[in-house]
């Protein structure tokens, strides 16, 4: 009979302890380590008898056009590249009611109406409370099967029958094996299952889809290497007080990571956004000081959305630096250069940034756009309507260049805009400047005497 192992495991980082500590010695977390049994080769993996496998030149493996599985939801299709590639694990993550359910079921009854079969695994609810959101989101299609099941052991002899063309797992923290004694979520449960489903998924050619509990911290709850396993991670993002929702790609083995997917969550779901800009600039207040409209690329999509800046005396010792949707050490950064190059005095003022509408900026074309609202609110001047302003700002104040500048303009002059103050150096051909008034500028000093 196999000899019983016993460890401590932590259920931060996955540390594997022989006895139990107080504190992870990996990560510092307290009270994480957790004992788990395991009998001696439960889960060791033997190799096959027979021949082994022989090792190929890459030039002799065949090859072919690569084929995906169309979800139907065009802004999910966007984020994973063009679709679900057969084979691939999926990961999708996000914080409690953000809608990661919603858009699983909803991607399935899309699945389901093209004629390609879904299992639906929901390891936590059953199926009457299953069938009671799919009739709120319209999704009652034959096709679409639901199992409510926790234990790997029996959903894998249903998915080999039922045969489908796409697994859904909600979520990957319920799903248990059997072999292991340790509670459904430990480290050794999220490896052993991902492990066998990734192999499943291998062997068969199908595409399976994972929801992922994330931690306090916002990070899939679980080890990091369960992000290594699988071929894609998306996140579910939102801002609480905004129905706008963002799906973005961290990880992407088969497309690019720079893509997101903008939905709005309504009563019957979640609806696709196919003019993001339109809706990140649906309640500007046009003429007000300390608002401006910046274009960012996010993948291959541009974006305009509202930046807002207020720039008020403190009363504090140590003023208040404050920013929503941009990155804090970014805002000082132009602070510093506004001060520095610019001759505004603002050591002495509280100043806060804001990305209006829950968007995030992280790409440095947003400095300019912050740098004209921060002046418009110092100098009480607001900006004139119909204006977008992005650049990248350099420590010596002079204006950068960015990528994609035509593309930035195009959809400016799609939304109205006449007005564009870019950098210097871009190039921009005569067609993607049509009803644009470009303004070149090649210094924060220049900014200051446009606006």
């Amino acid at each position: 009979m196999a000899r019983e192992k016993t460890h401590f495991i932590c259920q931060s980082c996955g540390t594997i302890e022989p006895r139990w500590l107080g504190r992870c010695p990996g990560c510092g977390s307290w009270g994480s380590l957790v004992e788990e049994r395991q009998a001696a080769g439960d889960s060791e993996r033997r190799a096959s008898a027979g021949e082994p496998p022989r090792a190929q030149p890459i030039t002799a493996i065949a090859g072919g056009a690569e084929h995906r599985l169309v979800s139907g939801i065009a802004e999910l299709d966007r984020v994973l590249g063009g679709g679900l590639v057969p084979g691939s694990v999926v990961l999708v993550g996000g914080d409690p009611g953000i809608g990661k359910s919603t858009l699983l079921l909803q991607c399935s009854g899309a699945l389901s109406r093209a004629g390609h079969g879904v299992l639906y695994v929901a390891g936590e609810e059953s199926a009457q409370q299953t069938r009671l959101r799919g009739e709120r989101l319209g999704v009652l299609v034959e096709p679409l099967l639901v199992l409510a099941e926790a234990c790997l052991e029996d959903i894998l002899p249903t998915v080999k029958s039922a045969a489908p063309a796409c697994l859904v797992i909600d979520s990957i923290q319920t799903v248990y094996s059997s072999k292991l004694e340790s509670a459904p979520g430990s480290i050794s449960q999220l490896r052993e299952v991902a492990a066998q489903l990734i192999t499943w998924a291998r062997r068969f050619g199908m595409p399976i889809v994972l929801i992922g509990h994330v931690t306090k911290d916002g990070a899939i709850a679980g080890p990091k290497v369960l992000e290594h396993m699988v071929d894609t991670v998306l996140y579910f993002e939102a801002d609480s007080g905004h129905a706008c929702r963002i799906l973005r790609a961290v990880k992407n083995r088969h497309g690019s990571t720079n893509e997101i997917g903008v939905f709005e969550m309504g009563a019957a779901g979640l609806i696709e956004v196919e003019n993001p800009s339109q809706l990140f600039l649906a309640e500007r207040a046009e003429g007000a000081p300390g608002s401006a409209v910046t274009a960012s690329l996010e993948g291959s999509r541009p974006l305009l959305v509202e930046l807002q800046g207020l720039v008020t005396t403190s009363g504090l010792a140590n003023p208040r630096r404050m920013a929503t949707g941009v990155d804090a050490a970014r805002l000082s950064l132009i602070v510093a250069i506004l001060e520095k190059r610019g001759g505004l005095h603002l050591h002495g003022c509280d100043i806060f940034a804001n990305v209006a509408g829950g968007a995030r900026l992280s790409e440095p074309a947003a400095d300019l756009g912050i740098a004209a609202v921060l002046a418009s609110s110092f100098l009480d001047r607001p900006i004139a309507p119909g204006t977008v302003v992005f650049g990248e700002l350099g420590l010596a104040g002079e204006v950068r260049s960015v990528s994609q500048v035509e593309a930035r303009l195009k959809e400016a002059a799609k939304l109205g805009f006449h007005r564009a103050l870019v950098p210097q150096a871009s190039s921009i051909a005569e067609q993607a400047a049509r009803g644009l008034e470009i303004i070149r500028l090649r210094s924060v000093v220049e900014l200051l005497g446009v606006l």
